[in-house]
């Protein structure tokens, strides 16, 4: 991605939360800054408004962007602030062995919920869209070319953009795994991106169909 839009250490910056994600951090050749848990979107504002000229990418988990972040989440896409949010869906706090988060399937065993997650998950997509993100994408960690794709995409759209990555952890969800999710991702194929509404319908699919790409 970084190799296509000629990113660099001079007109980039990452920004992480504590999570799995910010694994990153240390492997990434790019100028990076890592904060508290659910904020890494203030702080990608922050730098943002201090130099404009600076391609800004906020990176999160599902739970530190809709979670913690949720408030810090919805803002930003009402601002339409030129930043792109990339987040990690393993639909669990995975660097805490195993928690539910909010986009935890209703009824997995968690520790924390030994008994099942009580509450339905809530859907990133139509959060995004509902809130006014102008750049609203799905890709899928089993399919780099097209993740990739998106990315530049949303690096080259000028205003607020998210690509929700499902992202399975293989060590604690057992249940959304590669194959789980193989057996239902399909690619967005002549879908008009300028209709909300079918931007809505589509979002909603997902036990049976889950679709990947730009909404």
């Amino acid at each position: 991605t970084f190799s296509k839009l000629n990113l660099n250490q001079t007109n980039t910056v990452a920004v992480f939360d504590i999570g799995c994600n910010s694994n990153m951090f240390n492997w990434l050749g790019m100028t990076a800054f890592e904060g508290l848990h659910g904020r890494s979107l203030p702080l990608a504002e922050g730098i943002k408004r201090a130099n404009s000229n600076l391609t800004v990418l906020a990176i999160a988990g599902d739970g530190g962007c809709y979670g913690e972040g949720g408030n810090h989440f919805l803002a930003a896409a009402r601002k339409n602030l030129d930043m792109t949010v990339l987040v990690h869906d393993n639909q669990l706090y995975a660097l805490t062995t195993g928690q539910t988060s909010p986009v935890t399937e209703k009824g997995y065993k968690t520790k924390s919920t030994p008994a099942g997650a009580p509450d339905s998950p809530i859907n990133p997509i139509l959060v995004s869209l509902a809130a006014g993100a102008g750049f609203v994408a799905r890709g899928f960690s089993g399919d780099l070319p097209h993740l990739t794709d998106l990315i530049v995409a949303a690096i080259n759209h000028k205003g607020f953009s998210i690509v929700d990555i499902l992202q399975p952890c293989i060590t604690f969800n057992s249940l959304n795994t590669y194959e789980w999710f193989r057996k239902r991702v399909y690619r967005l194929e002549n879908h008009n991106t300028g209709n909300k509404l079918e931007a809505f319908k589509k979002a909603m699919e997902w036990d049976e169909k889950i679709p990947l790409g730009i909404f």
